[in-house]
């Protein structure tokens, strides 16, 4: 292994932390609905767990409204109750054509405590992103020991490793204070 597979590793772990951040705040209820609330609820169709958005249509009708259309229209039951147990904090409508999902709109305690948990995912990527810096870092130290690099090439590769990490964690900054603003604001 050379310095820069080391980098690209590095880069590589960076992203994911940084990929993994973004996927985990559209799981983050804000002022306006998302049908990714309903991401991790499945039913049973003909046998198998199956996610919603597979068995009709998810459609963020407005800003606090959700429309289930299934397409076929027996499994209004079962994607009811899936709703229900998956434990939301929303009950479903059931019209006998569409289940309509109604949230009412977010109090000011609800956003604070959304944007705190948004800082507590911010600081979980940064974790995430110091271990791959750690780990760069481990493989650097070894090509050292091993004497494939020098005493200053390993010092300049250890830097070069900071900086990325830097770079990365102002990255996450970003997006965090992003996602407060988004929530905090009415």
């Amino acid at each position: 292994m050379d310095l820069s597979e080391i980098y690209n590793h590095q880069n590589e772990g960076n992203d994911k932390a940084t990929d993994a951040l973004k996927k985990e705040f559209m799981t983050i209820r804000s002022g306006k609905v998302s049908t990714t609330i309903l991401d991790n609820i499945t039913i049973n169709y003909y046998d198998n767990p199956t996610p919603l958005n597979q068995v009709g249509s998810v459609l963020a009708t407005d800003a606090t409204t959700i429309t289930i259309s299934p397409w076929e229209k027996n499994l209004l039951g079962d994607i009811e109750k899936a709703i229900m147990s998956a434990n939301i904090g929303i009950n479903p409508n059931n019209d006998g054509e569409v289940i309509k999902l109604f949230f009412p709109p977010m109090t000011t305690e609800q956003r604070a405590e959304s944007a705190k948990k948004a800082k507590g995912m911010g600081e979980n990527a940064k974790i995430s992103v110091r271990n791959v810096r750690k780990d760069a870092n481990n493989r650097v130290k070894n090509l050292e020991k091993e004497k494939e690099i020098t005493e200053d090439e390993s010092k300049k590769a250890q830097d070069q490793i900071q900086k990325a990490t830097d770079n990365t964690s102002t990255k996450i900054d970003t997006l965090v204070k992003e996602k407060e603003a988004e929530l905090l604001k009415i």
